[in-house]
């Protein structure tokens, strides 16, 4: 019996899967595919995904395989320069494609001691009070104690759960493809930057060795969108918007989009619970899809970890759902204002020119920045100190670095008086008594994802604050 099976092996479920293992939850990952994809859905991680994989260690593996760029520019395609001064330890976008994304954290799950099991595709559950049994296609049974679907936005665990999934359907599809192209650059460069002055979605960008990503819109809506375009609808709708086709030919792989926004009304039933995009789809302008998911699984992987090793206080795992869910929904708004600014239509293109003089004020460019990169959520934790709910971006100490003390997914008090103390909470608290310049409060208490969980320098006040996200203490 596992203690969590994964449906779903991509960044999502990868990075649940590690989370678990770092405390030692057995922890399987189902994934239908038998062989990692090759489609770049995603081509790189936002601020706080960054941020993510610095606390626990990870950043420097990414680094060695992307390229950095500044922050400006996401909002709707709208260029602007990167505010000065982000809350941030790391004001840049880190480009990477999907794949290498996707294999760095396979690597990093198998390291820890996950399972990943390939070719294998869940298509029933059912739970009871003790756990849950998963059947796959091809009739093995498993159980778990508990399952997380992180298999995408046509999720059957989802749909095996009749977990409703309402919002607004497909309107606008589009092309999507990586192929060589005959055209000379310069004449290609020329005639993209006359198309996108009127048609934003539109683009043909250089990966290397001659092969082109184009993204184009579609003629219409196909009948069956899992359905992958051919090359010669590619052809058609490049002589409709550019008129010439560029000569494309020798595509990699080709596939189609579509701009539905929807949300999982529940992020669990009982012991079945939905991330990724399981949980919520949305456009992908913004880049935020595959940096929702990671951040998802880095709110869950701590708490249900927490419940499976017997110390969660009641209602920690349902705060997953209470987090995570108004900040998904946040976004879908977001990205959806972001689409109607990307029509051509002249209405959309006025209140387009109209953002975009706003945006010339540093604190309403600042504000739309730390939305898409995810350094601007906060979590209602009540009433307390500013920094309640916030995560804190990682400040300089006498030893070192702050996200350095994270690495293992624990709680932190971070303390400056050296009055403190976490006794009965040292199986899963960190108390660390260092001191920094950027750092304005006596002491910190973080939670494994790095939210502040309480701020002060009363010990009887901490002392209540333990339990809510800790447990009770041990004896």
């Amino acid at each position: 019996m596992f203690d969590v099976i994964v449906a779903g092996g991509g960044p999502t479920g990868l990075m649940l899967a590690s989370e678990l293992r770092l405390h030692g939850v057995h922890a399987l990952v189902l994934e239908k595919e038998s062989e990692p994809t090759e489609f770049v859905r995603a081509l790189g991680l936002h601020v706080r995904s960054i941020e993510v994989m610095d606390q626990r260690g990870l950043l420097g593996r990414f680094l060695a395989h992307g390229q950095q760029y500044p922050v400006g520019g996401f909002f709707a395609g709208i260029d602007k320069p990167s505010p000065d001064r982000l809350d941030t330890a790391h004001p840049y976008v880190l480009g990477i494609p999907q794949t290498i994304t996707d294999r760095l954290l396979a690597e990093r799950a198998t390291e820890l001691g996950a399972e990943i099991r390939r070719g294998c595709e869940l298509v029933g559950l059912s739970q009871d009070d003790h756990g849950v049994t998963v059947e796959l296609a091809d009739g093995t049974q498993l159980r778990s104690r508990y399952l997380v679907g992180c298999d995408g936005g046509r999720s059957t665990v989802r749909k095996l759960l009749g977990v409703g999934f309402p919002g607004e359907p497909t309107r606008v599809e589009t092309l999507l493809g990586e192929m060589e192209v005959t055209a000379p650059p310069e004449k290609l460069a020329a005639v993209v930057a006359e198309v996108r002055k009127t048609h934003k979605r539109f683009g043909i960008a250089p990966l290397g060795e001659g092969v082109y990503r184009v993204v184009v819109p579609a003629e219409g809506m196909a009948e069956d969108r899992t359905v992958p375009p051919t090359i010669e609808e590619f052809r058609q709708q490049l002589r409709v918007f550019a008129g010439t086709d560029f000569g494309v030919h020798s595509p990699r792989w080709l596939s189609r989009f579509g701009d539905a926004t929807r949300q999982a009304e529940r992020y669990r039933v009982d012991r079945v619970l939905l991330a990724g995009d399981a949980a919520h789809i949305h456009p992908p302008v913004g880049g935020r899809g595959l940096n929702l998911g990671i951040q998802d699984a880095f709110n869950l992987g701590w708490k249900l970890a927490a419940e499976i090793n017997g110390w969660a206080p009641e209602g920690l795992l349902d705060s997953y759902h209470t987090e995570r869910h108004p900040v998904a929904a946040d976004v879908l708004e977001n990205t959806r204002a972001q689409m109607q600014l990307l029509s051509p239509e002249p209405g959309p293109q006025a209140v387009r020119r109209l953002v975009s003089e706003l945006m010339d004020f540093e604190n309403v460019n600042r504000y739309l920045i730390e939305r898409i990169t995810a350094i601007g959520v906060s979590y209602d934790f009540g009433a307390g100190h500013e920094l309640l709910g916030r995560r804190m971006r990682d400040i300089g100490l006498k030893r070192g670095h702050l996200y350095e003390l994270l690495h293992d997914g624990r709680g932190l008090l971070l303390d400056r008086t050296g009055r403190l103390s976490v006794t009965g909470w040292a199986d899963r608290i960190d108390h660390v008594v260092d001191g920094s310049d950027e750092l304005d409060v006596p002491a910190v208490l973080l939670r494994p994802d790095g939210h502040v969980a309480w701020a002060g320098e009363d010990q009887a006040d901490l002392l209540s604050q333990l339990p809510r996200w800790f447990g009770a203490a041990a004896s």
